[in-house]
């Protein structure tokens, strides 16, 4: 692998990462132990990872972009062993860490410096495909993270079926600039990495100003990326996306929904069509357009290899064969082991018959392709009608005045609630609202149509790129509660 300029091979990262388990080993660690990891990406994040993984720890990576109330409260619940975390950094951890009984504190500045007389032998492994390997806190857009308690056959099996539908194979070349604290780059970029052997080039974040060189310099065949990732890649000279397209062999999407008219205009640029997935914290990845045949613009394609799809009442969670809408529940290896130290929250999550409640609302094709309409916490009742935000979305972003569009429920005296929208600009035209809802209701139903239109500069999102509905000013909800759950 490829980070900041130098290379690293399986072998000198196999040693470094032998050498940091045993130092854990010696300090006292023990398996199920968490460790906590506060950084930037960088090699030491996965020196840590597969130090954790090797002997049994539990590796929990917090998000980069939190500061210290976030940050205490996740130190708070998962009481790790110890943190590893950059000088910079320190002090944004100090208050989380008052809150522990003696943790070990790790600056990756000094770590070579304590690690130099540890072996590099392998420590002994006391995993198997049932041990939990990573406990990822979920984005806590509808409430306060929850740990998922991620294993090591969850990882192993997501890895082997995206490699087996994606067609990876140690030829291929991965230009990573996910945050390796998402399970879509960990899950996804640093397992396929790890289980096919691929060459990667691992980026300490996506950068608009130097991305186009990177690809260009690297020369990836792999690209996985977020929808933002895939606008800004939209403003590439025309020369060097077909230089990039004709050395790429798959560029992928997820983590929030790809707008169409993005898909379209990159592969009128790049000369490929994305292939968007639908995966989730809890269940690392689902549903997948084909590598080969039909990548349907808003579709998230069909079930992976050995995943069960069925889709059940958004509300009691009921399902049957005959549904083709409804809340996506899902069976397979890939499913988590539960919610830290929740049971009432895991028991929830689950059906009585074993599926996992996704939360996301979804219509199934005639022909098993899946369309996502939004979670099932957003989801509108307005008169008695169900509406599903991201159809309306879907409407508006095809606007050419609007970039992008979040509609949410705002209280109603009558109808209980009705739709409203957030529309970021493409430009700087901002049509009245009378001529926004004019076009909705040509070609929406009438109770679908937004009854307020509001424009922001852009509309607030997590770090991978979802909205971050409870951060939306709505009419009549108090600040924090955009919507409901």
């Amino acid at each position: 692998m490829e980070f900041a300029g130098r290379e690293y091979s399986f072998a000198e990262l196999d040693r470094r990462s032998n050498r940091l388990a045993h130092r854990w080993l010696e300090d006292g660690f023990r398996p199920g132990d968490r460790v906590a990891v506060y950084l930037k990406n960088c090699v030491e994040l996965i020196d840590a990872y597969l130090a954790a993984v090797k002997i049994g720890l539990v590796f929990t990576p917090v998000n980069i972009l939190y500061r210290e109330r976030e940050i205490a409260y996740i130190l708070e619940d998962a009481e790790p062993r110890g943190i590893v975390v950059s000088r910079e950094d320190e002090k944004l951890v100090l208050p989380g860490l008052r809150q522990l009984h003696e943790p070990y504190l790790y600056l990756v500045e000094d770590f070579y410096g304590l690690l130099r007389d540890c072996p590099s032998d392998p420590p002994p492994c006391p995993a198997d495909a049932g041990t939990v390997a990573a406990l990822i806190y979920t984005s806590g857009t509808t409430g306060r993270p929850k740990g998922a308690m991620l294993t090591h056959g969850n990882f192993a099996a997501n890895a082997r079926n995206l490699i087996e539908s994606w067609r990876i194979t140690a030829e291929d070349r991965l230009l990573l600039a996910l945050p390796l604290f998402h399970v879509h780059g960990l899950g996804n970029g640093l397992h396929t990495w790890l289980a096919a052997g691929y060459r990667l080039r691992l980026l300490e974040r996506f950068r608009k100003e130097t991305i186009l060189e990177e690809f260009l310099d690297f020369r990836p065949t792999v690209f996985f990326g977020v929808p933002t990732m895939y606008e800004r890649l939209l403003a590439a000279p025309p020369e060097t996306a077909r230089r990039i397209g004709a050395f790429m062999r798959l560029f992928v999407s997820g983590s929030a929904a790809l707008p169409a008219r993005t898909l379209k205009r990159f592969a009128e640029l790049y000369g490929h069509v994305i292939l968007e997935r639908y995966g989730m914290t809890e269940t690392l990845m689902n549903l997948s357009n084909p590598y080969e045949g039909e990548r349907r613009p808003g579709s998230v394609g069909r079930p992976l290899p050995g995943v069960s799809i069925r889709l059940g009442d958004p509300e009691t969670g009921a399902a049957g064969e005959e549904r083709d809408s409804g809340e996506i529940q899902i069976k397979g290896p890939n499913v988590f082991a539960g919610y830290w130290r929740r049971p009432q929250a895991t028991a929830e999550a689950f059906t009585e018959d074993g599926w996992f409640r996704s939360g996301d609302l979804a219509v199934r094709s005639a022909d098993g392709y899946y369309m996502l309409q939004g979670r099932r916490t957003e989801l509108i009742i307005t008169g008695g009608f169900n509406v599903y935000p991201r159809e309306i979305e879907e409407f508006l972003e095809e606007q050419p005045e609007v970039a992008e569009a979040a509609v949410v429920g705002a209280p109603d005296p009558v109808k209980g609630e009705v739709p409203v929208a957030f529309l970021a600009p493409a430009g700087s035209a901002r049509p009245e609202p009378e001529e926004l809802e004019r076009r909705c209701r040509e070609h929406l139903a009438s109770f679908k149509a937004p009854r307020r239109f509001f424009w922001v500069e852009k509309l607030p999102r997590n770090a991978l790129g979802k909205i971050q509905r409870r951060r939306l000013p709505v009419p009549g909800k108090p600040a924090g509660g955009g919507v409901r759950g």
